[in-house]
């Protein structure tokens, strides 16, 4: 079983529209440039890159900047109770559902300067777009930035988009902590971004997120433009490990219950699991160990783990989760400490919306971009979208596929194709 992109199904009964209106409409690229600029001043590292994470100081004053250029812009900015943002561009159909398009502003600790930003801005450019050309839309069009999609600092990632399809509770969001103890809620107080409007996916029609492809596939194959047919499913846990505090002199081997052995023998045999899939894109990861009590001296009778799987077919991502719980059992027997799944989360594994999915198609071909189907196997807002409304999501090319790192790059001629095409897709699911 090879991880190819999944075939969408018969598009003959879902919405369409024809480009033929609209597709000598350009955006307008140094505009789209300069708003990535201006927000890669916001949170910049030493090497050039971005760390703007959730809900800190510095991404209050993006929030503020982008909620700035969208009222400058004619839009209705709304605040949800988790954060979420959407600029409501108004459609002439009042009954009309909303065409969402957007990502998310926040990054990782070490993060670049495009990654969801693009999404976001891009989405912006497009009402500009329409502006510009004094086109109306019969659907309303609303730019959204959701909260905290990276987890870089409160954990699970993509929160803001699950609190709006419901899949997890406001109580659940606003009770994360970071590091230092700080709830998303009190961090929404502090930057002034724990609003009162209530959005959901009732009131919306589909959504169109574009993002560079944080993989070197459109980037070592030339590529302009991928067409994001559905995602890979991924379970995402942690695991603890316990195990007996003691002298690393006098102690024993026999008598140690050293808890890093517990959590290296949890690491092998996920890594073993990963290797077993290979072969058809299957991978597993050991991203975080937190040791306790972490001193010189003394065994660590405390290790939790934050671990990961991903695979094209859900079956097959649930079949090695279950080995690795058949496995636990004899992992505690040679490290002698109890391991145990703690928590854990599940996303993906679904096919984007054969309507939508169809506009971008129709769009690329109009345009005559080189281009091919992906799955997508990093996480996006859009995989939680995607089980409540239809959904596309549009691939740029990105600089030797590099992401989560400063050295992230596009260039002008990189996004453009992406852009227009979101534009497009956009538009003729609006009208």
């Amino acid at each position: 079983m090879e991880c190819r992109p999944l075939a969408s199904p018969d598009p003959s009964r879902e919405k369409v529209s024809s480009m033929s209106a609209s597709s000598n409409i350009r955006p307008n690229m140094q505009r789209l440039w300069a708003t990535l600029m201006r927000s890669a001043e916001i949170g910049t590292t030493a090497k050039g890159g971005l760390r703007r994470l959730a809900l800190s100081e510095d991404d209050g004053i993006m929030r503020r900047q982008f909620r700035d250029w969208c009222e400058e812009t004619g839009l209705a900015v709304r605040v949800d109770a988790v954060g979420n943002m959407f600029a409501l561009r108004k459609g002439t159909d009042p009954a009309a559902k909303a065409v969402l398009v957007g990502s998310h502003l926040d990054t990782q600790i070490k993060g670049g300067r495009f990654d969801g930003i693009l999404g976001v801005l891009a989405g912006l450019e497009l009402v500009r777009t329409l502006d510009d050309h004094a086109i109306e839309t019969r659907h309303p069009i609303v730019v959204v930035n959701w909260t905290n999609e990276e987890g870089a600092r409160f954990e699970p990632p993509m929160i803001g988009s699950a609190v709006f399809t419901g899949d997890k509770s406001l109580d659940f969001a606003l009770s994360r902590t970071d590091k230092d103890g700080v709830t998303l809620g009190q961090a929404l107080e502090t930057i002034g971004f724990k609003g009162a409007d209530t959005v959901g996916p009732e009131s919306c029609d589909s959504l169109f997120e574009l993002h560079i492809e944080q993989g070197p596939q459109l980037d070592e194959q030339g590529l302009q433009v991928g067409i994001v047919t559905g995602a890979f499913a991924v379970r995402g846990f942690v695991v603890e490990v316990t195990g007996e505090t003691g002298h690393v002199g006098p102690t024993p081997m026999s008598k140690r219950r050293n808890a890093l052995v517990g959590a290296a023998q949890v690491i092998l045999a996920l890594d073993a699991i990963g290797w077993s899939e290979h072969a058809t894109g299957g991978k597993t990861t050991t991203m975080r160990l937190k040791a306790e009590p972490n001193l010189l001296g003394i065994l660590p009778d405390h290790v939790e783990m934050t671990c990961d799987m991903r695979h094209c077919e859900e079956a097959v991502v649930i079949r090695m989760m279950e080995t690795l719980k058949q496995q636990l059992p004899e992992l505690e027997e040679k490290s002698r400490c109890r391991i145990a799944i703690r928590e854990g989360w599940a996303y993906g594994g679904m096919r984007f919306d054969a309507g939508c999915v169809g506009l971008v198609r129709d769009a690329v071909q109009e345009f005559g971009y080189s281009h091919r189907d992906l799955l997508t196997e990093a996480g996006h807002d859009a995989m939680h979208i995607a089980n409540h409304l239809p959904t596309a999501m549009i691939f740029t090319p990105c600089e030797g596929g590099l992401s989560h790192n400063e050295a992230e790059n596009v260039t002008l001629a990189d996004i453009e194709p992406g852009v227009n095409v979101l534009l497009q897709a956009v538009l003729a699911r609006a009208l």
